[in-house]
């Protein structure tokens, strides 16, 4: 595998060896989970012979143009280019994934890791055994007191999974229900032994030949209560978007009123799109629709927009809000506060997600962090599989938990 080189002149692509390192590029994008195919890879050929390589960034944003079809697929991209073009050993970093991680923080260059989506693609069959040898016994283990794959799934987070990982959790959000327990309304509805007498049905049972025999009961309808969700597609949180999304379609798909908003640096309303049955349309959908994808966080302009002009139309009737978001305001919290209690009080229970809370020394020290804690009824981590299920566990009940946490960061967030 040959690095770009650095010289200005421009060879033919269909010349040497660059045709074949980009058609070895386009199988890395594709094991990466990049949907490239051969006709992308002639375009990327035919692209860089009408662009040229005499400057690196020309020859990047042309591979890019052709590979890239989604926002989420550019962190893949980026680190798969340099990584290939500019330093082909970089492979043997990569090595430090199979280390043990140590809860110690560490510099901003030390946490920009390769994506393990990238690294299995750039490393086909590492641990399998080569060709010539000798297929091993069969070996029986007793694997009685192990842990099995599914339970490590369930913990694993979202950020650390690999591309076949990534695809298991799909398939488990996919199959998620969210059981919402029911809220009498005012609407009633015809039952045999209702505590009211229903007149009108009464009457019209009258009218026929054989008159009145009984008097006709209604009770009290029961239905579940609206569900809002407002996720943060902001850049702090583009490793968590796709499974948010996902979420947001299983949970829109499985039952009626549920309402579904992206925010960054403005609100979007994608419940229509996500209400597409095939998951691959209602994120198509819902992509072309939202147009600040991984760009800064509004939160206070986002919620100010929500409760101006949509919280009259879908928080009814015990609406249930669940906000997906990890506090990180770029206008540090400028009018967040009133905000998020309008907020609070529009709605029966309001629910933040923040996947910063997994860390169990985590403080609420930024200044939207400060401005949000007061007004939420639960405070919940989402960041993996466990967390989820939980969520779903905690929408069923009732009555919400107690958090001493919570309650202790809003006693002291008061005293302040």
């Amino acid at each position: 595998m040959d690095a770009l080189p650095e010289s200005a002149s421009a060879p033919d692509p269909r010349e040497g060896k660059l045709a074949t390192n980009i058609v070895h590029f386009a199988r890395t994008l594709r094991t990466a989970g990049l949907r490239v195919g051969p006709g992308q890879i002639l375009r990327a050929i035919e692209a860089v012979e009408a662009a040229g390589v005499a400057k690196r960034d020309d020859f990047y944003w042309t591979l890019h143009s052709v590979f890239v079809n989604r926002r989420d697929q550019r962190e893949i991209f980026d680190q798969a280019f340099h990584v290939y073009w500019r330093n082909p050993r970089l492979l043997e970093k990569m090595m430090e994934m199979l280390l043990p991680q140590v809860g110690v923080p560490a510099n901003e260059d030390e946490r920009k890791q390769l994506s393990r989506r990238l690294q299995e693609a750039l490393q086909p069959g590492r641990g399998e055994a080569p060709p010539d040898e000798d297929e091993p016994p069969e070996v029986e283990v007793e694997a009685t007191f192990t842990v099995s794959d599914r339970e490590v799934l369930q913990h694993r987070d979202f950020e650390q999974m690999s591309q076949a990982e990534i695809d298991d959790a799909l398939r488990a959000i996919a199959r998620m229900r969210l059981p919402v327990p029911e809220r009498r309304t005012r609407r009633y509805r015809s039952a045999r032994r209702g505590p009211r007498v229903d007149f009108r049905a009464s009457l019209r049972r009258a009218l026929r030949p054989e008159g009145l025999t009984e008097l006709r009961r209604r009770e009290q309808r029961r239905r579940p209560p609206p569900l809002v969700i407002l996720c943060d597609i902001s850049g702090s949180m583009a490793r968590y978007t796709r499974m948010f999304l996902h979420f947001m379609h299983a949970i829109t798909n499985d039952r009626d009123r549920v309402y579904c908003f992206t925010f960054g640096t403005r609100l979007t309303n994608v419940t229509r799109a996500l209400r597409y049955r095939d998951v691959d349309i209602a994120l198509a959908k819902a992509s072309a629709q939202v147009e600040d994808w991984s760009g800064g966080t509004r939160i206070g302009q986002a919620l100010h927009e929500f409760n101006n002009k949509w919280s009259r139309r879908v928080l009814g009737q015990g609406a249930v809000v669940v906000l997906i978001t990890d506090g990180l305001d770029r206008e540090s919290g400028g009018g967040l506060a009133e905000e998020m209690e309008r907020l609070h009080k529009s709605c029966s229970r309001l629910v933040w997600l923040n996947p910063l809370l997994r860390y169990g020394a985590y403080e609420p020290k930024s200044q939207g962090n400060k401005a949000m804690l007061p007004h939420v009824d639960e405070f919940r981590p989402v960041h993996n599989l466990e967390s989820l299920a939980g969520l779903i566990a905690a929408l069923g009940a009732v009555t919400p938990g107690a958090d001493r946490r919570l309650a202790t960061w809003q006693t002291e967030l008061r005293k302040e």
